[in-house]
């Protein structure tokens, strides 16, 4: 059964696929079933916090800034953040990145109870942080 956000990945043709409206069918692209994405520390990766982990930044009562890593994580073409994902009380917003922007990204909307950030390393996966 899938749930809601949840992030699958074709392993032969790369696509990923976000659920929207959770079911209990599987995915199935390429004629295989999708993999289900987990963060590394559901993984018990070997991936670098101190360059992959999203940072929150709450600038006032309507601008949140999410940076990834303590030490900014690389932006080249071969390594870089594909993706910023922001959810807010349960409100989704999304930055796409290119390799040579920053690994950031600032969303000018009104601070929740629960915001939680993830990002998806083209390397290392999906990393999240969750401020409660």
């Amino acid at each position: 059964m899938t749930k809601l956000n949840e992030l699958y990945k074709c392993n032969v043709c790369g696509n990923i696929v976000k659920v929207v409206n959770a079911g209990d069918g599987t995915l199935v692209c390429c004629g295989q079933p999708m993999v289900l994405q987990k963060t590394p520390t559901e993984m018990n990766s070997q991936g670098n916090p101190t360059t992959h982990q999203p940072v929150i930044e709450i600038k006032g009562q309507k601008e949140i800034h999410v940076k990834i890593g303590e030490e900014p994580h690389p932006m080249t073409k071969e390594h870089y953040i594909q993706w910023i994902e922001l959810s807010v009380d349960g409100l989704l917003y999304t930055a796409s990145l290119n390799p040579w922007d920053k690994p950031e990204a600032t969303f000018r909307i009104p601070v929740g109870k629960k915001i939680v950030a993830r990002a998806k390393c083209n390397i290392h996966g999906i990393w999240k942080t969750v401020l409660e």
